[in-house]
């Protein structure tokens, strides 16, 4: 095998098949990249056996064929080049990478032993728009859990129907739900648990795409974007009848400024240590929010807020952590907590767009 390819196709093409390769395996072939010859591109392939990675770069091949290249060192070599073009020239067990006046040589591996690319056979294909689905799974994955006991907890619930895209994801501590309405059928409809890990690797390598078309299979997801194609198992098991868990009649409502309650929770967790909850108290009277946490032998913090409160006065605690990651998550100027009493989970929704919804779950107030 002989090739030259511009050194930034090479690197951009590295970057995403990198992602696929295995960092811990005890099999040294899945720390390569194969990569593949022939017309006029150069086709390269990752795994670590959960997912799979192909993607393609133009590049003149001046002698077709197959080689197994270590992954994280040809990347690395890379990185460090030139902007010229970069030669690729396999001899036997040996690999000879030039680019101008620098010259390396690398040890391979057999093409032969590198596990065969999963050819899927799709039952039903559905296009999104890239912008839409990265968005999406910024606003749920924090909710993903990772613990792996409970594997149809670490995957996102992924439901299309008609126009209508909406993803899920809860940890049993918290739940984020968000939804969609595309301005046209997104494809058949589909319900599917995708690893929640494999979206976010999905949603950050189709950056530069357009349009991801997701295809299913019995057991397995294909992503393709640009000349990249990414497959993923799919999860199995039923996730949990995550409707039933969400409040309809909250007692009580106050609307508030999503960066003003942001910054106020950051500070007042500064004095939630050790896993020390904090506390929300809504006075309606008052129209007030008032933030407390205290972490006992080492102070406390307290901070109020004007909101547009309606309902019952109401207090209730929850853990900083995970009340961070909902308003993170929301990012609209403002949102709305609903809470109906202190023993009940409390819902963040965003002001102006009803697509998003986060439930936290309480902590018992002592």
């Amino acid at each position: 095998m002989k090739v030259s390819i511009a050194r930034s196709e090479l690197l951009d093409a590295l970057s995403i098949v990198t992602k696929g390769m295995s960092a811990r395996s005890t099999l040294p072939i899945l720390s390569g990249i194969l990569f593949s010859a022939s017309g006029s591109e150069i086709q390269m392939q990752s795994t670590d056996l959960e997912i799979s990675i192909r993607s393609s770069a133009p590049a003149l091949i001046e002698k077709e064929g197959q080689s197994v290249l270590p992954g994280k060192l040809l990347s690395d070599i890379v990185r460090n080049l030139p902007e010229a073009a970069v030669t690729i020239e396999v001899d036997g067990d040996t690999a000879h990478v030039r680019c101008q006046h620098s010259a390396f040589t690398v040890r391979t591996l057999n093409p032969a032993d590198f596990p065969k690319f999963p050819e899927v056979a799709v039952d039903k294909s559905i296009s999104l728009p890239a912008s839409t689905m990265s968005s999406m799974v910024k606003q749920v994955s924090r909710a993903v859990s990772r613990d792996e006991t409970r594997a149809v907890l670490t995957g996102i619930l992924l439901v299309i129907e008609g126009p209508t895209v909406r993803m899920v994801a809860t940890d049993s501590y918290r739940l984020a739900v968000r939804e969609v309405v595309l301005e046209k059928v997104a494809g058949e409809d589909v319900e599917v648990v995708i690893p929640g890990k494999a979206l976010e690797e999905v949603t950050r390598l189709s950056g530069d795409a357009d349009e991801v078309v997701l295809g299913v299979s019995e057991n397995q997801v294909v992503f393709e974007f640009g000349t990249t194609v990414f497959v993923t198992r799919r999860i199995e098991g039923s996730f949990p009848n995550y409707k039933q868990l969400i409040p309809k009649e909250p007692e009580t409502t106050a609307v508030v400024s999503g960066e003003e309650l942001t910054a106020a929770v950051k500070r007042v967790s500064l004095m939630a240590l050790h896993n020390t909850p904090l506390r929300i108290a809504v006075n309606v009277e008052d129209q007030t929010l008032s933030l407390s946490a205290t972490t006992q032998d080492v102070g406390d913090a307290s901070e109020d807020l004007m909101v547009k409160a309606d309902g019952k006065d109401v207090e209730i605690a929850f853990n900083h952590g995970f009340l961070m990651d909902g308003l993170t998550s929301a990012n609209t100027e403002d949102v709305r907590l609903e809470v109906q009493n202190a023993l009940k989970p409390g819902l963040l929704k965003t002001v102006g767009d009803d697509g998003f919804l986060y439930l936290l779950m309480p902590v018992r107030l002592g």
